[in-house]
């Protein structure tokens, strides 16, 4: 654009653009707001067919890059357990699940004193499921945090391992791999709990590495095919403050999150994967501007993480809603999938929404995955589970994606050869274009189109 208007002089030149630009099809048109409130973007938007890379790279087929955390009050458990299991099992997906907390029991609650139960039904309920099972190891018994042997205290639950103990911590990490030999990917630790530092006011991201090699070495050295990562930094941002590395319109990640990611990366004995979490909502300003611009936080974090390393870019969990306002399911459906799509396009290989604890006797359970399984009646997918099982449907790792755009800003789209998916952002009506293709999409719409037919 700046090197024609440059030469708006030379009216030859610019035949010759518009004359290339019409053979290509690349023709974007404008919005307007026609009678009735209805939003229409002016024209198709054709582009030379070209590859955007793949999804999930470097992984490939059968991963899913898609998938959940179990939390406190999974499926596994209640009369209609057997109702959410067939709906989960209709499109398998990445199951993640910690081993000490978040519905499993204290693992070790005495030094070589083990307790299986609770994890055992857990990780089977994955396996009977058809997930592609991923552990957290976290987090640790309290002797090992300072507690007596045989105890357990729940409300120290996100301390870390004192130092002396981070041995110990590697050899129940170990114990968990041979309990569970068709596992194959160890997330170490949990939003570096415990290992804050608030005299330095930063991370202890040296005694998390310590720590982090030890648990490394220990799953490696039972089985060298188990895939270990870490260090799952929260990227917590603020949008005042002095600012960090990486900002945008959305406001600042916090430094000493980036200064926590570049250590680990450089003195870690070896990683798999690099895995992060964390809102697009800021600590101050809650989400900043808005929930859509927001959204361009992840993007920016992605692109950050890659020109640190090649490693595979997990997203242990993200939230995206804001605090303030609650949204409806069918607007959350569609900022999620908004999210999603960001995510395959910036080459993340694995995402995992932290599913919400069905509470007793709720039958409607917003953003959960499934309806509690404690009421004979219970068991029923929600939105959020469609919305995952049919990325991992369409946009499994090794997909090729295909450059579509759309002729409207408020709308947000992802292709392969067979199927794209487009979702409106806006509370608006829209007429718009997506590639050629012209398509009404009501207010937080998500609209699926058959690319074959």
């Amino acid at each position: 654009m700046n090197d024609t208007s440059a030469r708006r002089g030379r009216l030859w030149v610019i035949g010759a653009i518009v004359a290339l630009v019409a053979l290509a099809g690349a023709v974007v048109g404008h919005a307007v707001l026609r009678d009735g409130g209805v939003e229409e973007a002016g024209a198709p938007v054709r582009v030379p067919p070209k590859a955007l890379g793949v999804v999930g790279a470097p992984y490939s087929a059968p991963w899913p890059v898609w998938g959940f955390t179990h939390t406190d009050r999974s499926a596994d458990v209640g009369p209609a357990s057997e109702v959410a299991a067939r709906s989960i099992a209709a499109r398998p997906l990445v199951q993640n699940q910690h081993i000490m907390g978040w519905g499993a029991d204290n693992p070790e609650p005495a030094p070589g004193r083990y307790d299986w139960a609770a994890l055992d039904r857990r990780m089977e309920y994955i396996r009977r499921t058809g997930g592609v099972p991923v552990i957290t190891l976290c987090c640790a018994p309290d002797w090992m945090k300072g507690g007596r042997p045989g105890d357990t205290d729940w409300s120290r639950l996100e301390f870390a391992p004192r130092p002396r103990h981070y041995a110990d911590f590697a050899r129940l990490s170990a114990a968990v791999a041979r309990r569970y030999p068709y596992v194959r990917h160890f997330a170490v630790w949990n939003e570096l709990k415990g290992f804050y530092d608030p005299q330095r006011v930063r991370w202890d991201h040296e005694g998390y590495t310590r720590m982090y090699n030890l648990v490394y070495d220990a799953v490696k050295a039972v089985n060298p095919a188990n895939e270990v990562g870490g260090p799952y930094v929260p990227m917590y941002s603020h949008v005042g403050g002095q600012g960090s590395a990486l900002r945008g319109p959305w406001g600042s990640v916090d430094q000493i999150a980036l200064d926590a990611v570049e250590y680990w990366l450089a003195n870690s004995r070896g990683a798999d994967f690099v895995s992060v979490d964390g809102p697009t909502a800021s600590d101050d300003r809650d989400v900043y501007p808005d929930a859509v611009t927001a959204l361009d936080k992840f993007v920016a974090i992605n692109r950050w993480l890659r020109s640190k390393t090649s490693l595979p870019i997990w997203w242990n969990e993200y939230y995206i809603e804001p605090d303030t306002d609650p949204w409806s399911e069918r607007r959350r459906a569609a900022m999620h999938v908004a999210s999603l799509i960001d995510q395959a396009r910036t080459g993340v290989s694995t995402v995992l929404y932290w599913n919400r604890i069905p509470k007793d006797g709720d039958r409607t359970c917003e953003g959960c995955l499934w309806v509690t399984t404690s009421v004979p009646d219970g068991g029923a997918p929600g939105r959020m589970l469609g919305v995952l099982q049919e990325f991992a449907r369409w946009f499994p790792a090794g997909t090729r994606m295909i450059d579509v755009r759309p002729s409207s800003a408020k709308v947000r789209v992802l292709a392969q050869p067979r199927m794209t998916v487009a979702v409106n952002v806006s509370d608006d009506l829209l007429e718009t274009y997506v590639g050629d293709r012209r398509v009404r999409l009501d207010p937080y719409e998500v609209r699926w189109m058959d690319r074959t037919s």
